[in-house]
């Protein structure tokens, strides 16, 4: 491999939520993290050798978009997703969980509700229930080691004042990759009853194992009717840091109205080094992108082999798409404060417990294997001494 993942870079005391918000956030700074989903892999030099040209100009007013920012995003999702699409679909944004928000204020009025999937990523309820709109739940269906949308209750629980749903496209935690069928029948139904959908498609550039994300927006005229699409670059090239988010919404109307909006709040303007650190990662990282993956898929074939073999009341499910992997871990009947036990204060590490993503997360755990191989085999060799005691003391 051309790009070195075994490289171990140090963190702590650098600002890095994932490493300075432990003791704040698990009260022991000394833990090893595996919480936040950005990765510890080193962010490859294309994007800071574009960066380091920049800063030798040392004057940094205000700045324009480059002529190239746009076109160079259309061709890599062109490239990799087989969407077309079009300049005047596109937006930034600062931030895709501060899209979410605005998304809600521009489309939302009083008492008006909004559709979530859980066990899905947090800020899908914190950030409406932060607005004071009301979250309504269509949980997901457990099938193997993933799950299905449930259709039937989404018809139940969908009542006139639902007009936003919030779909993870790639699914977080779990790592589902939607497939066309899935996304066109939410499409009706959505279109159908007035219903936005807010796609939230970071993890797109993360497929593994030869499966392909498809883009919402993508399957179906009413998809594309109904639909606003949120992107970066940020988790596939580790650059979340510089907030390099992105809109695309095909209709006009949505467009007008969420896009107005941002202009009128300058929410629309890009900060100098996002649009440069956006253009050197599509123009130059598929090489780094595809040997990343194959690495992430190394340590994920590594992490259910050692769970097979250590630990098999733990079941790692085999994701889609993404570095983080849903730990089942109900076997072990430790209960919630039981298993937040056993990962923090016996295996002295930091993972996201599944009940924060909602229902049907009780008994799992979220861990980013995003991390060189020597930390992940550490970390599962200190959280199999912790089980084995837990057994052992049973």
């Amino acid at each position: 491999m051309k790009y070195d993942f075994d490289k171990i870079v140090e963190r702590r005391g650098t600002g890095a939520l994932k490493y300075d918000a432990l003791q704040e956030r698990y009260g022991d700074a000394s833990l090893t993290p595996m919480w936040v989903a950005d990765m510890d892999f080193e962010t490859p030099a294309f994007i800071t050798d574009a960066l380091k040209a920049r800063l030798e100009h040392s004057l940094f007013g205000y700045t324009v978009e480059p002529q190239e920012y746009w076109p160079t995003v259309m061709e890599w999702i062109s490239a990799r997703h087989g969407w077309q699409t079009e300049r005047e679909w596109f937006c930034y944004i600062p931030g895709i969980v501060k899209g979410i928000g605005m998304a809600l204020n521009v489309f939302l009025k009083p008492g008006e509700k909004v559709i979530i999937q859980p066990p899905v990523y947090h800020p899908f309820r914190l950030v409406p229930e932060g607005n004071g709109i009301e979250v309504v739940y269509n949980p997901l269906r457990e099938v193997g080691e993933g799950y299905e949308m449930d259709f039937d209750n989404l018809s139940e629980v969908a009542d006139a004042k639902c007009r936003m749903l919030i779909l993870s496209n790639p699914h977080n935690p779990a790592g589902v990759v939607w497939d066309a069928a899935t996304l066109e029948r939410l499409a009706a139904f959505s279109h159908e009853r007035g219903i936005v959908v807010v796609s939230d498609e970071i993890h797109c550039d993360m497929a593994l194992w030869g499966n392909r994300h498809v883009p919402f927006a993508s399957v179906s005229r009413e998809a594309a009717e109904c639909s606003i699409t949120f992107g970066a670059p940020s988790k596939t090239f580790n650059i979340a840091g510089i907030v390099s988010s992105y809109a695309i919404v095909p209709n006009e109307s949505l467009r007008r109205r969420f896009f107005g909006w941002l202009k009128a709040n300058e929410m629309d303007e890009p900060t100098i080094f996002a649009p440069i650190a956006t253009v050197a990662a599509f123009r130059e990282g598929e090489e780094w992108r595809r040997e990343m993956l194959h690495y992430i898929e190394g340590n994920y074939e590594f992490l259910a082999d050692f769970c097979a073999r250590r630990m098999p009341a733990i079941r790692p499910w085999r994701p889609q798409a993404s570095f983080l992997v849903w730990l089942d871990c109900r076997a072990l009947s430790l209960g919630h404060a039981g298993l937040l036990r056993l990962f923090v204060e016996k295996a002295r590490l930091a993972l996201n417990d599944g009940e924060m993503f909602g229902q049907g997360g009780a008994g799992f755990m979220r861990l980013n294997v995003a991390v060189p191989r020597k930390i992940l085999e550490g970390a599962m060799e200190r959280l199999a001494e912790a089980v084995a005691e837990v057994t052992e003391c049973r």
